[in-house]
């Protein structure tokens, strides 16, 4: 959703719904970021933070020129209402980008599995049915989308403080190297026998978009921040290394972690 607000005019407004403490940094000065949410960290930035529920926002009709979802959805209650209200506060004219995952994919069961349900209320099983829902409550017609890989980076230790639930350790214990294994090994079980085991979910496009939306799915999302790659693009800058003995692997160049490579669909 980054290069959305990239390519907004100067003095444009966005609104980052469920987004806690903020889903994306803001790559414009320029531009507005409102970051609304039920619950905040003690510690976030509070000027731009609004406690407000989503299915009754105190905003005015048209007062976003791009509304941002990122793996909020499936944890909002009255998500139909919330989506209603996406529709009033959306400009004329405007956009919505949205991100879910699929609650039919090994992923999201093994997420849910090791939290416990981890807060997901709206199992989206189908993007065809949620496309439509979204575009008959927000009155925004879909221009795009985009299939998203896991890198299972919930399974980190560092989420799970002080210390991990049991059933961690059937899946390395939150271990980082763990982690880039069953990713790669997701990843090319998928491209050898058509299984859908790194499937995450879907990012969704609606309105009015600067540009036609790239639906390449990128194989490659790092395992320590979970930034998304497309392989053409680190082999161009020169990002990927022979190591690990056999493997071909490279390093995040948004947080450094290592991750091991494979080529794009």
């Amino acid at each position: 959703m980054i290069h959305l607000v990239s390519r907004l005019r100067a003095g444009a407004r966005v609104l980052d719904l469920g987004a806690a403490a903020g889903s994306f940094p803001n790559p414009r000065p320029d531009v507005s970021v409102v970051r609304l949410d039920l619950e905040f960290d003690a510690a976030a930035d509070a000027a731009c933070l609004v406690r407000a529920d989503a299915a009754c926002m105190p905003f005015a009709d048209g007062t976003f020129d791009l509304v941002v979802a990122n793996h909020s959805l499936e944890h909002i209650h009255r998500v139909e209402d919330a989506l209603l209200e996406v529709g009033r506060v959306a400009r004329s004219g405007g956009s919505l980008y949205i991100a879910v995952p699929d609650a039919s994919t090994f992923s999201d069961w093994l997420y849910r599995w090791i939290y416990h349900g981890g807060g997901h209320i709206n199992p989206f099983c189908s993007q065809a049915t949620l496309s439509s829902e979204i575009t008959c409550r927000t009155g925004l017609h879909l221009a795009g989308s985009r299939a998203l890989c896991s890198s299972f980076r919930y399974l980190n230790h560092y989420y799970f403080q002080p210390r991990p639930p049991r059933r961690l350790w059937l899946v390395g214990n939150g271990n980082r190297g763990f982690i880039m294994l069953l990713s790669y090994a997701a990843r090319r079980i998928d491209r050898l026998i058509g299984t859908r085991l790194s499937a995450y979910g879907w990012a969704l496009y609606f309105g009015n978009l600067a540009e036609p939306v790239e639906s390449a799915r990128w194989s490659n999302v790092c395992v320590g921040c979970g930034s998304g790659f497309s392989a053409a693009w680190l082999i161009e800058k020169n990002l990927v290394r022979r190591r690990f003995a056999m493997f071909r692997a490279y390093t995040c160049p948004a947080c450094n972690s290592d991750n091991l490579f494979t080529p794009d669909d």
